[in-house]
């Protein structure tokens, strides 16, 4: 149904279509809605980072970036964040990609893997996240504001990926 893969440079454009649609909307990303091209995908296409996109038929679908969640001491601990064509929304990519980034983590040698700020209303993805092994394990009060909704909680979610202790 789908092939997982890492993004080359060929894939920008893809990327930034599916990037400016879902930031677009003001309501699951704190990117500016009007975030320039070139910002985005140096922003998403980071060397530092690893992208990944979805094919369906050959064409990308959907897209995820995997990078450490902080620097030095804290770099056993995972961050992604995961964009999906919204005419391919509520399909199971979402999942497809969650589950294919989480065997990376591991294969990576994460430990853990943190998301630091899903808007609360992303209801979708708050109870993607809870079935397949997230926990929310904070809250940040009007941390988020939504292009309809104004100021919403935005949640730190969690996952442990190995032995941390």
């Amino acid at each position: 149904m789908w092939h997982i893969r890492q993004a080359s440079t060929s894939d920008s454009e893809s990327i930034w279509t599916i990037f400016h649609a879902v930031v677009a909307r003001g309501d699951t990303y704190v990117f500016d809605p009007e975030i320039a091209r070139e910002e985005a995908l140096a922003y998403w296409l980071d060397p530092a980072t690893r992208c990944y996109v979805a094919e369906s038929d050959g064409k990308v679908v959907g897209t995820y970036i995997l990078k450490p969640n902080q620097l030095g001491l804290g770099s056993h601990v995972a961050n992604a964040a995961f964009m999906v064509a919204p005419d391919r929304q509520g399909r199971g990519l979402g999942r497809a990609m969650g589950e294919h980034c989480l065997v990376e983590a591991r294969r990576l040698g994460f430990l853990a893997m943190q998301f630091n700020f899903v808007v609360s209303t992303n209801e979708p993805a708050v109870s993607l996240w809870r079935k397949i092994g997230f926990d929310i394990v904070g809250t940040l009060p009007g941390a988020f504001r939504h292009a309809e909704r104004g100021f919403v909680d935005a949640y730190v979610m969690f996952q442990s990926l190995g032995d941390t202790k």
